[in-house]
């Protein structure tokens, strides 16, 4: 078999190429990557994967890079909700009309199956329940309505023209090689250099925490046992207020409570997210990681890793852009 992925040099289209590595390891596989701020080719290094650096949004680098592929997996997307705020138009052109793109290339190669993998914030913000495949689409944030019109086009080429297609909708993940401006590994690291960490609000915000290598797994079931034109939630397995996890945080790395700065809320900030599973868990899905595994190994995987993370944050131009996002109370 041989199976395109996009946007594998991020956080988790990485992470699932490790895993499709060792679980399906006769597999070839092609990653196509446009290597922005968040594709970091240390991510992969030293794993036999060809990478091509090309944008999705280019219809003749996505055919190239799509040829003789039996499978699709589409991770590549701008994801940061703050930056769509700022700017929404990158987020339109490689949400969207990158989707498209891979969309008809999909149709000209005839792959036998493509899933797009998206975002549980597509729902929006939910006082109580659980959010079910089925449910309306109530986005909130720039970043949001773009994955949601991408998920919309990825159904309308099913129902226009049978595309063997199939949609991932996945709560908050965490775990290794993720960029360092994201919530959990920005705590991390600020914490390890005594700094504070921003708060937005009260910190009531409700999250479902998904383990990154659970998230592999469940897109790896829903690519080989999922029904075509069928959208899978991924859940987490542990939810809380966001004010709890850095609590938690802090208590686990021996952190006093002052470095917490409490910052001006988002716009449009979502309140609370939550998925039901039930219907992945009938392919078979089950957790591999409980929270509190996996959060004391993902503290670790960032104490250890110090000279993969410490450049980017040198580096960031997302320093100054944070400093735009929120104004300290």
């Amino acid at each position: 078999m041989k199976v395109l992925v996009t946007g594998g040099l991020g956080f988790i289209g990485s992470n699932f190429i490790r895993h499709l590595l060792k679980a399906r390891p006769s597999w070839k596989i092609v990653n196509l990557d446009k290597q922005t701020y968040a594709g970091n080719p240390a991510n992969l290094k030293g794993l036999k994967v060809e990478t091509i650096k090309k944008d999705i949004c280019d219809p003749k680098a996505v055919d190239r890079a799509m040829k003789g592929c039996d499978f699709v997996v589409h991770f590549a997307a701008e994801t940061h909700v703050d930056r769509s705020i700022l700017d929404a138009g990158a987020f339109l052109k490689t949400n969207i009309l990158g989707t498209q793109v891979l969309l008809d290339a999909a149709l000209s190669q005839q792959v036998r199956r493509f899933v797009h993998v998206s975002t549980d914030e597509v729902y929006g913000s939910i006082p109580k329940g659980y959010s079910k495949e089925g449910d309306h689409l109530e986005p909130n944030s720039p970043y949001a309505a773009s994955k949601a019109a991408a998920d919309l086009l990825v159904r309308s080429y099913f129902v226009t023209h049978k595309a063997p297609v199939l949609v991932t909708r996945a709560s908050n993940n965490y775990g290794p090689y993720q960029y360092p401006e994201k919530a959990l590994p920005l705590m991390i690291t600020n914490f390890m250099e005594d700094k504070p960490f921003p708060q937005y609000g009260d910190g009531k915000q409700v999250r479902d925490w998904l383990h990154v290598a659970d998230h592999a797994r469940g897109i790896l079931l829903v690519l080989e046992k999922g029904i075509l034109g069928e959208v899978y939630n991924i859940g987490g397995s542990y939810t809380c207020q966001n004010r709890e996890l850095i609590q938690r945080v802090l208590r686990l790395m021996k952190q006093p409570n002052d470095l917490v700065a409490r910052v001006e809320d988002r716009k449009g900030h979502d309140r609370r997210y939550a998925l039901d599973c039930s219907k992945l868990k009938r392919l078979g899905f089950r957790h591999a990681y409980g929270f509190d595994e996996g959060l004391r190994q993902t503290i670790a995987w960032y104490q250890d890793n110090e000279a993969w993370w410490r450049p980017l944050k040198v580096a960031g131009g997302y320093r100054s852009y944070l400093q735009k996002a929120y104004k300290r109370k």
